[in-house]
């Protein structure tokens, strides 16, 4: 069973012969190949090619063209810095949409007609090329609040669910359409998997996620599934209060942060979705001993019963030590 069959398996319900391993790389993939992270975020070729590495270095079981979440907005207009070996960054000062009206002029961009778009849509096709059905190329999407944030500014999309809930509605579903015309294309380089990034969306209570946020992912979920991706959502930070509700959009896997109690979060979904995660990213992986890190893996495996993806819980520090890694390869590859 290879890595492609082994989590199409889970996904699908079947036996597998071992827990997948799924952890996300970026800059710590990008220092294994001894590259400046602003070329891993600009340049596809570093990109793919620090995610072979990875992927081999760690018998992982899937290569990703995650970077950061400012692709779809910049290509949008909205103002992104650039650092030497950091992520870009959004200038929440200045955002795109600061003057609500100016999204009635925002238009769908076109992924392939340039930009940074066009830049993951060709590592999605190189990364197939060169791995072809051994293991799984994941795209990436942001989520309908995180995309709504990067183009309205954190904190003043904060105030407008309460201030302007029909301009909120009318963002959400822009940047939902903007997210499922990426992902097609993205679908159409040879991804099988999408990652849908919601980080903000963890930033909000429950009555606003449920009743606002959660109708835009089920149609996202919806339109990639009609595509034939399987799906995977990723959100950052503590999600215990919106278990139930993640569970009911329909992704096929459900990442859970360190501030989750994967026990919990069990009990209160049942035993049918798959849980990824979620060994704790700076207190195990990063400072932690690799007997750390296979005592964690272990119960983050008990809580979550068989329908389990091994990982930490969000990114994987680029200060990790090397032992740390190979004690979660050698955890999922007994």
């Amino acid at each position: 069973m290879n890595s492609h069959d082994r989590v199409f398996a889970l996904i699908d319900g079947r036996p597998v012969d071992r827990v997948p391993l799924m952890p996300i790389t970026m800059m710590f993939a990008a220092d294994l190949i001894g590259r400046k992270y602003l070329d891993y975020a600009t340049d596809y070729r570093v990109l793919v090619e620090a995610q072979l590495r990875t992927a081999e270095r760690f018998d992982l079981d899937f290569v990703s063209c995650i970077s950061d979440p400012a692709r779809e907005a910049g290509d949008l207009g909205a103002k992104v810095r650039f650092f030497d070996d950091q992520p870009p960054a959004f200038v929440e000062t200045d955002a795109l949409l600061a003057d609500k009206s100016n999204l009635s002029r925002l238009k769908i961009p076109d992924p392939t007609s340039g930009g940074r778009m066009l830049d993951r849509v060709q590592a999605a096709a190189l990364l197939k090329e060169r791995i072809g059905s051994e293991k799984i190329v994941e795209g990436w999407v942001e989520g309908p609040c995180a995309m709504a944030a990067n183009l309205r500014g954190i904190n003043t999309l904060m105030l407008d669910f309460y201030d302007d809930p029909p301009f909120v509605e009318e963002l959400l579903a822009f940047v939902t359409e903007v997210a499922i015309v990426f992902a097609r294309s993205q679908r159409d380089a040879g991804v099988d998997l999408m990652g849908v990034g919601d980080a903000a969306a963890s930033l909000i209570g429950r009555p606003i996620f449920e009743n606002v946020i959660l109708p835009h992912h089920k149609k996202l979920v919806a339109e990639l599934r009609g595509m034939g991706l399987k799906t995977r959502s990723h959100i950052c930070g503590n999600t215990s209060k919106i278990c139930e509700a993640r569970a009911s959009i329909g992704y096929d896997i459900l990442d859970f942060d360190s501030q989750v109690s994967l026990q919990l979060a069990r009990e209160k979904m049942g035993p049918d979705p798959i849980i990824l995660g979620n060994i704790a990213t700076v207190a195990v992986m990063e400072q932690g001993t690799a007997d750390d890190v296979r005592r964690a893996a272990a119960e983050c495996q008990r809580a979550s019963g068989k329908n389990y993806i091994l990982s930490a819980g969000c990114e994987v520090p680029r200060t990790t030590p090397m032992e740390n890694m190979e004690a979660l390869c050698n955890y999922a590859h007994p």
